[in-house]
Formats: C-alpha cells, sequence, structure tokens
C-alpha cells in the first residue's frame, strides 16, 4: 500500500471564516483553539470574523493558519487519519515540526509569533513584494529575474508557476515583461518579499531566539522547504534547517516529487484552502 502524507499550506491561504466548522463540530479542535487563543488573544475571532485587513497582517495570519492546521490535525486523528510524512509550504512547516513531534505545541505557537513579527519587521524595512509567473518555464523566470536589480525566484509551485520577490517599484515593468515573453504575471497580497535575502534581517533575528525552543527527533518524516528532503535528527540541523527556510526558496515541486518517489500516495492538505493540492494536481497531470 502506498504511504499517506499531510500537506500543510502557509501563508496566503487564509481567509475569513476558516476553522469555524471546525471549533463548532470537533472538540479536540476546540480545544486547539481555545490554547492557542490563550496565548494569541483574538486568534479565533480573526479566523472566523476578520477583518480581512488585520488577518492579513503577517504577525496575525501566521498564529491563526497554525492554529487552523493544527485544529484540522486534531479532527483527522479524531477519525483515525494516521500519515507516515509530513510536507508544509513556508510557515506550514513550523505547523509541521508540532505534527512531527520535534517541538511542543506552545514552543511551535512561540516561534510561529516570533517569526512573523520578525519577518513583518523584515518588510517595513524595504518595500517588496511578491508576483507569481505562470505559463514560463522556470529558466526563462530565472533569467527574467536577473534583467532587476534584487528580484530572486523564491517559490517553485509546481510545472508553470514560479513566484517571485522583487522591489515594489519593479512590480509594473516586470509585469510587462513577463506579459512579453508570452507568461501571465498575478501580484499577491503579501505583505513582503518572503523567502529571499529581503528577509536576512529576519533571520538574524530568529538566530537570536532560536536556542529558546526544545527540539526532539521527529516521530515520523517532514520534507524540507529548502532542501526538499527529510529534516535530520540532530537539534543544532533543525535550527539551520528552519532559519534557512526563511530568506531561502520553498522547493516544493521537487519536495513533491521526492515524496512521490519515497512511495507516498495520498495527500490530504491540512489547513485552509486547496492552493497545495491544485499544485500536487498539475504536478501528477504532466
Amino acid at each position: 500500500m502506498g504511504k499517506i502524507a499531510l500537506l500543510f499550506p502557509g501563508q496566503g491561504s487564509q481567509y475569513v471564516g476558516m476553522g469555524k466548522p471546525l471549533y463548532e463540530h470537533c472538540v479536540s479542535s476546540r480545544t486547539i483553539f481555545d490554547q492557542v487563543n490563550a496565548v494569541h488573544q483574538g486568534t479565533t475571532a480573526l479566523c472566523f470574523e476578520g477583518p480581512s485587513e488585520a488577518l492579513n497582517q503577517t504577525e496575525n495570519t501566521q498564529p491563526c493558519i497554525f492554529a487552523v492546521e493544527l485544529a484540522a490535525l486534531a479532527a483527522l486523528q479524531c477519525v483515525g487519519v494516521e500519515a507516515q510524512g509530513i510536507a508544509g509550504f513556508s510557515l506550514g512547516e513550523v505547523t509541521g515540526l508540532v505534527a512531527a513531534g520535534v517541538l511542543s505545541m506552545d514552543d511551535g505557537l512561540k516561534f510561529v509569533k516570533k517569526r512573523g513579527r520578525a519577518m513583518e519587521e523584515a518588510a517595513q524595512m524595504t518595500p517588496a513584494t511578491m508576483v507569481a509567473v505562470l505559463k514560463l518555464e522556470n529558466p526563462k523566470v530565472e533569467a527574467l529575474c536577473k534583467e532587476f536589480n534584487q528580484c530572486y525566484p523564491v517559490n517553485y509551485n509546481c510545472p508553470g508557476q514560479l513566484v517571485v520577490a522583487l522591489l515594489k517599484a519593479d512590480q509594473e515593468l516586470f509585469l510587462t515583461r513577463v506579459k512579453e515573453l508570452g507568461g501571465r504575471g498575478i501580484p499577491l497580497t503579501l505583505s513582503g518579499g518572503f523567502h529571499s535575502p529581503f528577509m536576512t534581517y529576519a533571520t538574524k533575528l530568529l538566530e537570536k531566539r532560536i536556542y529558546e525552543l526544545t527540539f526532539t527527533e521527529a516521530s515520523i518524516p517532514l520534507y524540507s522547504n529548502a532542501y526538499a528532503k527529510p529534516y535530520p535528527d540532530a537539534p543544532v540541523d533543525i535550527r539551520s534547517y528552519i532559519l534557512h527556510q526563511i530568506n531561502h526558496p520553498v522547493l516544493w515541486e521537487q519536495t513533491m516529487r521526492n515524496m512521490i518517489a519515497d512511495g507516498f500516495t495520498t495527500f490530504i492538505e491540512c489547513g485552509p484552502g486547496k492552493t497545495l493540492g491544485g499544485f500536487l494536481k498539475k504536478l501528477t497531470n504532466q
């Protein structure tokens, strides 16, 4: 039989109302929300009621998505779903660390809050943004990025979709160039240029705080965004993986290919939205 993998989505998957059915119908999920809300007050209200402007602020978005993902995991566990592997996209990788037993929920939430604040602070230092490029091969997008100052390919999502982080001042010209090359550019509603050198300041801030967390060996394989392979067991290596992820590209397509090669046949998106399922469908329908 094939193996089951859980996929935890990242920032950008949030929406007002997310997680409310879990809260209303699953006692274990409700407990998760209450625990997160006790530490990050207002999480439940932001998830269920918004407003979207507040929910979309990075320092709020990350704890909210974290809560929804762990609540979804609790609901799956209640019906007997047992996974043999995990992958999380960006923020979702932190949820994956908790799901794999590497971090406690308390330490996971502590890191999520610090991560969100650090990334928001880094985003405020440089006016950067992100654009999803569709219908172009990765080498063409990578070459296009070199035409601009501080323009980086960052999220290798699936065949025909690569997200770029760049200066806001360059966005319109970049979109024009994408169109000229036969592609389609979609500006993303994110507050910064994540997974790029724009986030190096956030990484430096978190380097000072990551030793406050306690790491243990993963109970099941957790695949890394930055390396597309399972996390190592040693705490020092786990720390380096977590930090490296923040200002380096997300190799999601390669991660999915590696998991399929490793025998995973069933993938369950565990969190808000259907983005990761869409990426996987494009990959498997090639």
